[in-house]
């Protein structure tokens, strides 16, 4: 029988010490291990950018909660991004992209990327006929999904993404960071790469930055492995094992955090300065029965746009006491982020620049009374 998704969270990779029998295993925070002999390495463990023991432990567990045989952790998003890309595809070739991506991905492919002869077409994921026909006009290797889309919230159907993707011979790569793999698990859907900024909500807790890449195919997993060990842009030993800590309590933490961001989401959209919410939860959303079908439920990210444009978002903004203003998202505190000019800056100018009434909030685990208050003293100040 299959475990279930939190019982693989607290036990996958996570055997008790077989020397002390500690419960949760020790840190590992060794760089180098000693040969029985040469070339006799014990358990394969040689140097620590190689292989670490605490994060082949987060790796097992990345791996069984995102049902995938391999899983890489790095020593951020960014660098679990450009690992993968550099493993699978070579100058000349060309990616997909949503055109509400995160601006970090945005950066990295068309402005890092591009010097070593990448190419990239941003579309609406939810247009079919528009995906298509920017995968048919490049060397498209790569589509890279994000669903929900930060942070304008955009559901988009992995399925049919996937199919479209492998009509033409190109991968789809599914960022998962919004959703968790608590509520989705894009690889049951026919993705054939997961990325996650482990910093967000599979750290939960804002103290250890990190990435990931999990996926099922041998050939590629060993590309991806390489460069891991040839580049080592590893997680260090204390993140992964404050990764691994946080990823044992995700369920309970996705529970609340989409349970307070339903409410919050409902009382918003109820406010007479508000011009609209982003969230799939609301039945008004335009991706809600889509959310339904291939999550478990909403998460904790809601967007909100407000009618006194640029000047209420920003005054809202400064004017919280519970959400505090910061970069970031999917830590157990509220945080509330103007993505026009912090984490979305960099596109401003281009397709995927985010609308100046936006914010993006981190809905947290707090009791949503004191949320909720704390956002109509911010709305009073408009």
């Amino acid at each position: 029988m299959t475990e279930g998704f939190n019982t693989r969270a607290i036990h996958a990779g996570q055997a008790p010490d077989p020397t002390t029998g500690a419960v949760i295993p020790p840190l590992y925070q060794s760089t180098t291990y000693a040969q029985d002999g040469i070339g006799g390495l014990r358990n394969g463990y040689e140097y620590g950018r190689g292989t670490n023991p605490t994060r082949d432990s987060l790796q097992a567990q990345l791996a069984a909660l995102e049902g995938g045989r391999h899983a890489f952790s790095f020593s951020s998003g960014l660098a679990a991004e450009d690992a993968l890309i550099r493993a699978l595809l070579a100058p000349g070739d060309h990616i997909v992209l949503g055109n509400d991506a995160y601006g970090g991905t945005y950066r990295l492919i068309s402005r890092v990327l591009s010097a070593w002869g990448i190419t990239n077409a941003a579309v609406d994921m939810s247009n079919t006929a528009a995906l298509e026909a920017a995968i048919a006009a490049g060397n498209t290797k790569i589509v890279w999904l994000e669903t929900p889309s930060n942070p304008m919230m955009k559901i988009s159907d992995i399925a049919a993404v996937a199919q479209a993707a492998h009509s033409a011979g190109a991968l789809l790569v599914v960022d998962n960071t919004f959703a968790s793999p608590y509520l989705q698990q894009p690889l049951a859907f026919g993705a054939d790469i997961v990325v996650h900024s482990t910093t967000k909500y599979i750290g939960g807790h804002s103290d250890a930055v990190g990435g990931a890449v999990i996926l099922n195919d041998d050939a590629a997993a060993e590309k991806i492995g390489f460069i891991q060990y040839a580049v080592g842009a590893v997680s260090a030993p204390m993140e992964a094992w404050l990764t691994t800590r946080g990823l044992k309590t995700l369920g309970v933490r996705m529970d609340r955090h989409s349970s307070n961001a339903m409410a919050v989401a409902r009382w918003l959209k109820e406010q007479p300065a508000v011009e609209s919410v982003l969230y799939p939860g609301l039945e008004e959303h335009p991706g809600h029965e889509l959310a339904k079908a291939q999550m478990k439920d909403f998460g904790g990210m809601v967007s909100v746009s407000f009618k006194g444009g640029e000047a209420a978002a920003r005054k809202v903004a400064e004017s919280t006491k519970v959400f505090t203003l910061a970069e970031s998202l999917g830590g157990v505190e509220s945080l509330m982020n103007y993505p026009s000019e912090m984490t979305h800056a960099s596109v401003k100018g281009t397709e995927l620049a985010v609308p100046e009434n936006l914010l993006r909030l981190s809905v947290g685990i707090e009791d949503v009374e004191d949320l909720i208050a704390d956002l109509d003293q911010a709305l009073k100040q408009l």
